[in-house]
């Protein structure tokens, strides 16, 4: 059974690392968790592969009285001053990698969740279920509950979307993302995907954040249409500290004062990530762009950058569609640009 991390709260605004030496043992790292917890402070364990770090968060008072150095096993106590800290480099120098069903997220495979905006009904699934595996990619998204800027515009099948959802992952054996947008709904969506989504526009809705911290799946998280890199972080710390280690984020595009493209695809955030955070990354250049053209030349760029994986919009009829045709790829276009990501994935050490 997967380890929970344990729900922490910062109290005092202080935490510190405690680094413990390479050839300290179990006995050693026992002797420290618990003089840590004796003195009232919350601690989190993170076993790299050379070091075991000990996160240690409480007021400044109980942490300002201890001799940490001074115990067996220890080599240096750090303090974290970045407003994030268990998703930070900083506490956990190793790349996470998201544990998904029998796939993973980061490291050296790169994952492509594809498939349509919103699930529009059974045929329309099935059809881009089939279609994206064929081309290879291994995880299936869409929408069933879609929230839209207009309350005139196709909210999705919901609880239907699921079943469709479902039965699509029986037919193909691709796993699924699709989004949950509220705590009422929340129990449903978590039944039937295997990663949930929280949407751009949820991404500070820190009540569905906690909420979503509690339930034992991986967490998409998209990156708000205005917000800093970190403020991004902020909501992982939510998720994080809340119980759940395995978020993964998502950079869609930001709102800039260009208005040709639907957004601007901040690329630039994926390195940033990687130098800020051991939290695995991906990019969705479907929303990030909002024009198809445009989609497999920043996915490759993407790619480039270092991201763990994409988030394609395809679609059997583009020019049907019920939600975000113009920057969804038809069949043909998405089965040219998997061939182009394998290559580039090849050439830069790395398995599609």
């Amino acid at each position: 059974m997967r380890r929970r991390l344990p729900r922490v709260r910062e109290r005092g605004g202080i935490f510190l690392i405690v680094v413990m030496q390479p050839e300290a043992g179990e006995r050693e790292t026992r002797g420290v968790c618990e003089y840590l917890e004796k003195a009232g402070l919350a601690v989190h364990l993170s076993r790299g592969v050379e070091r075991t770090i000990i996160g240690a968060i409480g007021d400044r008072a109980k942490l300002g009285g201890l001799a940490l150095e001074a115990l067996p096993g220890v080599e240096k106590v750090v303090a974290i001053l970045a407003p994030y800290k268990l998703v930070s480099r900083t506490f956990r120098p190793e790349d996470t990698v998201v544990p998904v069903e029998h796939l993973t997220v980061g490291g050296r495979t790169v994952q492509v969740m594809a498939g349509p905006c919103a699930v529009e009904d059974r045929t329309q699934l099935l059809e881009a279920a089939h279609l994206v595996r064929e081309a290879g990619a291994r995880i299936l998204r869409g929408g069933a509950f879609k929230p839209r800027s207009s309350p005139y515009s196709f909210q999705g099948l919901e609880a239907k979307g699921l079943e469709y959802l479902a039965e699509a992952r029986a037919a193909t054996g691709l796993l699924i993302v699709t989004e949950v947008m509220d705590a009422k709904t929340l129990p449903l969506v978590a039944e039937y995907a295997d990663i949930l989504q929280i949407g751009a526009r949820n991404m500070q809705n820190f009540y569905l954040l906690r909420d979503v911290a509690r339930v034992d799946k991986p967490v998409l998280l998209k990156r708000g249409p205005s917000a800093t890199v970190e403020e991004w972080l902020l909501s992982a710390e939510y998720i994080v500290s809340g119980g759940n280690p395995r978020v993964i984020l998502c950079e869609r595009g930001i709102r800039t004062f260009e208005s040709y493209t639907r957004n601007t695809l901040d690329l630039t955030a994926v390195p940033v990530i990687k130098h800020l955070s051991h939290l695995p990354v991906i990019v969705d250049p479907s929303h990030g762009i909002g024009k198809w053209r445009y989609v497999p030349a920043m996915a490759r760029a993407a790619l480039a950058a270092g991201a763990d994986g994409l988030l394609i919009e395809v679609h059997p009829r583009p020019a049907a569609a019920l939600c975000d045709g113009p920057q969804s790829l038809t069949p043909e276009n998405f089965h040219a640009l998997m061939d182009d990501l394998r290559g580039l994935a090849r050439f830069l050490g790395r398995d599609l």
